[in-house]
């Protein structure tokens, strides 16, 4: 295990602890909001910042969670934070909001997601000073923004999604599922990773239960990483033809799948941090059945924990790909299902931590190709793009 990682590790368990509630109710309404007036004075000089990408910090998914564990940190240091959001989703308006910050003193800048590269391009170089965390932003993204390395002030992270995928598709075939669907948002790599891994670990499933003639996955794309009208008809379609649980993978796209999966007591999986008292919430008791979750809120503590404690070095101008790091204690893993909010009865802890542990030691494998449909035994239904 690479030296970085293991230092993320040390501080990984600490994240149940460091989420806090939203702001106040004028943050985010302008361009940027002030959350934190500490004295800026924890490792010398570091101000934190965190730009949001195209959804902002109530998105109950990447922004929030990337907000709620910087704003933690800095609280918890005493230091400076601020949030900032772009006035447009364009690469202009994240670099003037990056430029923003920057004048406004802060060096320490968090961003959520793919669309960050184009920026990070922009701006790297010219702010030598200014270390920039980035988060779900891969080789490939900053390859096309034409970037063929990264200067010493950034550091990346991506995330092996088609592991959480394939954990929540096995779980919830598992569970007693057979009609299941998968409403992506945009079909950028990581949602197809998490995809493919949910096809993946439901066909396993119904292979080790001998139903796999039975099992059915519906597969769309809705274009957006939030819900419309469109894509609130497909699901009510899936729905009344029989789907039982859609994992709704794309930011705020969870709404459609909630509301059509409500009218007829239907179940969604969430994406990304455990959503499950988001939908409840809204949708009623058990809609959601788990989440798919990445470890966000581990990256963002751990990263900024060693960079205040001097260990830069660790991390410059390095991407670093994260997955399951313990067969033992899921809980460190940085992909994994929340055991503590899920609805399931029929999969249970112990089915769960079995299946990180063959996860781990290779006994079970899990193809993070993108290139086309993995072949399974069960039946997979492709749909043309809602958008």
């Amino acid at each position: 295990m690479k030296k970085k990682l293991l230092s993320v590790l040390l501080v990984a368990t600490m994240v149940a602890t460091m989420f806090v509630g939203c702001g106040s109710s004028n943050e985010g309404s302008n361009e940027s909001g002030s959350t934190n007036e500490g004295s800026g004075d924890a490792a010398g000089e570091y101000k934190i910042a965190m730009i949001t990408d195209s959804g902002d910090i109530t998105d109950m998914s990447f922004n929030q969670t990337t907000y709620e564990a910087s704003k933690a940190f800095a609280e918890a240091n005493n230091v400076d934070f601020q949030y900032y959001k772009p006035t447009e989703n364009s690469d202009e308006a994240r670099t003037a909001s990056f430029q923003n910050a920057v004048a406004d003193g802060y060096n320490v800048i968090v961003v959520p997601g793919y669309l960050f590269a184009g920026m990070i391009a922009q701006v790297a170089n010219a702010n030598p000073d200014v270390k920039i965390i980035a988060l779900d932003c891969g080789e490939g993204d900053f390859t096309e923004a034409g970037m063929t390395e990264l200067p010493e002030n950034v550091c990346s992270f991506t995330y092996q999604e088609e592991l959480a995928g394939y954990m929540a598709g096995y779980a919830a075939v598992k569970e007693g599922y057979t009609k299941l669907g998968f409403l992506g948002g945009m079909a950028v790599p990581a949602v197809i990773r998490y995809g493919y891994g949910f096809v993946q670990g439901c066909n396993d499933a119904a292979v080790e239960l001998g139903n796999a003639s039975d099992v059915q996955v519906n597969y769309v794309y809705g274009g957006q990483f939030y819900g419309d009208d469109a894509i609130t008809a497909q699901m009510d379609t899936w729905y009344s033809n029989g789907t039982e649980v859609v994992f709704a993978c794309g930011g705020g796209i969870y709404t459609s799948a909630g509301e059509a999966a409500k009218k007829v007591d239907g179940k969604v999986i969430g994406v990304d941090v455990d959503q499950a008292g988001t939908i409840d919430g809204l949708y009623g008791d058990g809609v959601c059945v788990t989440s798919a979750m990445k470890g966000l809120s581990a990256t963002v503590d751990a990263t900024l924990t060693d960079l205040f404690a001097g260990n830069w070095s660790n991390y410059a101008g390095k991407i670093e790909n994260l997955g399951i790091v313990s067969g033992t204690d899921p809980a460190l893993n940085y992909v994994q299902l929340p055991t503590e909010t899920w609805s399931m009865t029929n999969f249970t802890v112990d089915d769960y931590n079995t299946l990180v542990s063959q996860l781990y030691d290779g006994t079970i494998t899990v193809d993070n190709s993108i290139d086309a449909m993995p072949k399974t035994e069960i039946t997979v239904k492709e749909f043309d793009n809602i958008h």
